[in-house]
C-alpha cells in the first residue's frame, strides 16, 4: 500500500527562514558555509536569480510516494564497482542537462530524460531527446506544471509514449502548459517511443545494478531550503531543516566517494548555472531527503519498435 503527500504545494517555510527571503542572500549562504564538517560547498545559483522561497516552491512538482512494494531482486553482476558514471561507461549516448524553468515539470523531464538515455544505450546509437512537453500537456494522470509521479509518469511512457522533442518542444516554461499535440510542429512523423515495462527498484544495490546494466534511473526526494543553494561537494540536509519545501524528481547516473563520504551522482533540471555545471553529489547510502524510497527509483526498458500515430 502506498501513502501519498503533495509536498509541492503544501509545505510551509521552516521558521527561522521566512518564505519571503531570497535564496541568493548572502548573509543565508555564509551561514550555510560556516558549519563545521560540512562535506559541500553553498553559494549563489543563476538559476534562482532575484527568487524567494516563495517564488521557488511551485517548481517542486513530485508528488513522493513511500512505497512498500517489493520487487525480485537484479541478477547480481558481481562486486559493484566504487565509482560508477554512465557518462564515462556510454559516452555521447547520455543527454545533457536542461532546464525546466518557472513549471513544476521536473517529474516530466528526468522520466523523458532517463527514457531518452536508455533508448541510446539499448541501441548503442545516439538519439534525439524525448519530449518532456508530452506529458506535461497530455499525460491526464498528472497535474502538468503542478506536479505528477513517477508511476504515473512511467505507465505513460508504457501505454502511450513519448514523442521527440523536436515533434513536441517545450513551452511550458513560463508556468502554463500548452494544448496536447496531434501533429509534429517540426512536420515530421507523429512517431511515440515505449517503454516495453517499467517497474519501482527497490534498495541500493538493485539502483547500482540496475543503473550499470540499462541506464540511468528517474529518482526523487524532498528539498530543504539548504540544497536551492547548492554548488558543490556531497549534499546533505542541514540538521535543523525538519521541513522539506517540496518534492523533486531528477536523473540518477552514478556514484562514487569524496572525502571519505559516499554519493549518488545526480543531473538535475534547473540549468547548467547551478551546482556543479547542472549535477550535484548527495550523500549515499542512508536515504538522505528519502532520495533512495521516496520516489520510489522508477525506469523502463525500451520497447523493440516505436508507435506511429496516424
Amino acid at each position: 500500500m502506498r501513502s501519498v503527500a503533495f509536498l509541492g504545494l503544501a509545505a510551509v517555510g521552516t521558521a527561522d527562514v521566512p518564505g519571503s527571503t531570497k535564496i541568493n542572500d548572502e548573509n543565508l549562504i555564509a551561514e550555510y558555509n560556516s558549519r563545521n564538517g560540512a562535506t559541500w560547498v553553498a553559494g549563489p545559483n543563476k538559476f534562482f536569480d532575484g527568487m524567494t522561497f516563495d517564488d521557488a516552491r511551485p517548481l517542486l512538482g513530485t508528488i513522493l510516494t513511500n512505497n512498500t512494494v517489493k520487487v525480485d531482486a537484479f541478477v547480481a553482476l558481481g562486486d559493484v564497482p566504487s565509482e560508477f558514471d554512465a557518462r564515462t561507461q556510454w559516452p555521447g549516448l547520455i543527454h545533457p542537462i536542461r532546464n525546466q524553468e518557472q513549471c513544476g515539470s521536473c517529474w516530466a523531464f528526468s522520466a523523458s530524460e532517463v527514457m531518452s538515455d536508455r533508448v541510446a544505450i539499448a541501441s548503442g546509437i545516439a538519439s534525439p531527446v524525448l519530449s518532456p512537453e508530452d506529458m506535461v500537456s497530455c499525460d491526464e494522470s498528472d497535474n502538468a506544471c503542478k506536479g505528477g509521479s513517477l508511476p504515473n509518469a512511467w505507465d505513460y511512457i508504457e501505454n502511450t509514449g513519448l514523442l521527440t522533442d523536436a515533434c513536441f518542444p517545450y513551452t511550458a516554461g513560463s508556468g502554463q502548459a500548452p494544448a496536447c499535440e496531434t501533429a509534429c510542429v517540426d512536420g515530421t512523423a507523429f512517431i511515440r517511443t515505449k517503454a516495453a515495462n517499467v517497474y519501482p527498484v527497490t534498495g541500493v544495490a538493485n539502483v547500482q545494478t540496475d543503473l550499470m546494466t540499462n541506464g540511468p534511473i528517474q529518482v526523487a526526494y524532498m528539498v530543504y531550503k539548504s540544497f536551492m543553494s547548492y554548488q558543490s561537494g556531497v549534499y546533505s540536509k542541514l540538521s535543523y531543516e525538519t521541513q522539506a519545501e517540496g518534492g523533486h524528481a531528477v536523473k540518477l547516473v552514478g556514484w562514487g566517494t569524496d572525502s571519505g563520504t559516499d554519493y549518488w551522482l545526480v543531473a538535475n533540471s534547473w540549468s547548467t548555472e547551478w551546482g556543479e555545471n547542472g549535477f550535484f553529489k548527495i550523500k549515499r547510502g542512508s536515504d538522505e531527503c528519502g532520495i533512495e524510497t521516496m520516489g520510489p527509483p522508477y525506469a523502463g526498458l525500451p520497447a523493440a519498435a516505436t508507435t506511429v500515430v496516424v
